[in-house]
């Protein structure tokens, strides 16, 4: 899981995600959720959270060079048609500072709908809703059908592709919310440190380790972290079996 490239948090310089890369492609059969999973090798899925423009500028290019896909979770609110912000100002802002509207709209922080169309067409990359408004999904009062089903056809409308998955703003949910994106979305991703057998997840969540602000991506993959991930899994496998 990552958020931004070259910015003040939760993000990883331009240099450092490309050793990522290197890494994980040497490593790892890079798929995403319709692909055919390797059984000779560990697969692994590349998610991008917000739909910041530096993905489009920094991150886009990188995967047509290596040849591989990966996940990019847009929260349609905050997308416009097109801006005539410049690069610079493009990439600007600080991570706290790109949700505030008269930034975001003034400075072009987050991909056009046109820099979205041309990723999603292009095959190299796979859109997923981040819900509407960036809403936390498990507080209470808040519109969940407009965040789970109506930013799915947006999505859909603008893109002019079939949206499946779904990544869980802040990673959160209710039994309510996650009843509705069942019924709407085939895969729904979460944050959470954890590892999965397959696209089915764990109870339906397909959790995803946190790769931001990590110099070097081999630390995420060690023995002792590796069995971390599994034993997650494995207690919330249980735990969330029995409370449903």
């Amino acid at each position: 899981m990552y958020h931004h490239i070259n910015g003040d948090k939760f993000s990883n310089t331009l240099e450092v995600f490309q050793s990522h890369l290197e890494y994980l492609v040497a490593n790892y059969n890079i798929v995403t959720p319709d692909d055919r999973l390797s059984s000779t090798q560990d697969n692994l899925s590349i998610t991008f959270d917000d739909g910041y423009y530096d993905f489009y500028h920094y991150v886009f290019p990188l995967l047509k060079e290596y040849n591989i896909k990966a996940i990019l979770a847009v929260p349609t609110a905050f997308i416009e048609e097109q801006t005539t912000a410049s690069h610079k100002q493009r990439v600007s802002l600080g991570h706290q500072e790109i949700y505030q509207e008269k930034n975001y709209r003034k400075f072009g922080s987050f991909c056009t709908w046109s820099e979205l169309k041309e990723m999603s067409d292009s095959g190299f990359v796979v859109i997923a809703s981040h819900s509407h408004k960036h809403k936390d999904l498990a507080t209470s009062g808040i519109d969940l059908h407009q965040e789970i089903v109506i930013s799915k056809e947006i999505l859909e409308e603008k893109l002019g592709s079939k949206i499946e998955s779904f990544i869980l703003p802040f990673g959160r949910y209710n039994k309510e919310s996650l009843a509705l994106l069942k019924q709407h979305y085939k895969y729904i991703f979460k944050v959470g440190q954890g590892v999965n057998r397959d696209f089915r997840g764990v109870n339906g969540l397909i959790y995803r380790i946190d790769a931001d602000e990590v110099a070097d991506i081999r630390s995420l993959f060690t023995f002792n972290s590796l069995l971390q991930y599994r034993l997650k899994s494995l207690i919330k496998y249980f735990y969330d079996g029995i409370q449903r």
